[in-house]
């Protein structure tokens, strides 16, 4: 059983993907790469990477939120940066967002991400 998770207040999906799908009877739910879009608009928000990450992680609450969950059912993240070198801006705006108790996490250099952003984090949750 799969349920496709969609909110408007998160970027609709530029692609053929879904915004999150919950799986295994609601226990766990895939969050797709959420990058640094107005949901309204769909134009790029940020000009630092830190910028960016706080509007990607502000995007990720918004598909958990839909699928009644937190940052605190978030089991594992990926997070994709365009510049290794922005690892600690982005580190301390992610950080922001978990209480106690951070999920398993990793972080990749990539040559390229959507729309030219500097940061995308997928997330997998336990609900």
């Amino acid at each position: 059983m799969k349920q496709i998770i969609k909110t408007d207040q998160s970027p609709a999906a530029i692609g053929p993907y879904s915004q999150a799908v919950k799986v295994s009877g609601d226990v766990m739910l895939f969050c797709s790469g959420q990058l640094p879009l107005d949901p309204k608009t769909i134009e790029m928000v940020g000009a630092t990477a830190a910028e960016q990450c706080k509007q990607v992680m502000d995007n990720l609450g918004a598909v958990l939120k839909e699928a009644k969950a937190s940052f605190s059912d978030i089991a594992k993240t990926t997070i994709f940066l365009a510049d290794m070198g922005d690892f600690a801006a982005v580190n301390e705006v992610y950080a922001s967002y978990f209480d106690s108790d951070p999920p398993a996490r990793a972080t990749i250099q990539v040559a390229r991400l959507p729309k030219d952003a500097k940061v995308e984090i997928e997330a997998v949750a336990v609900v």
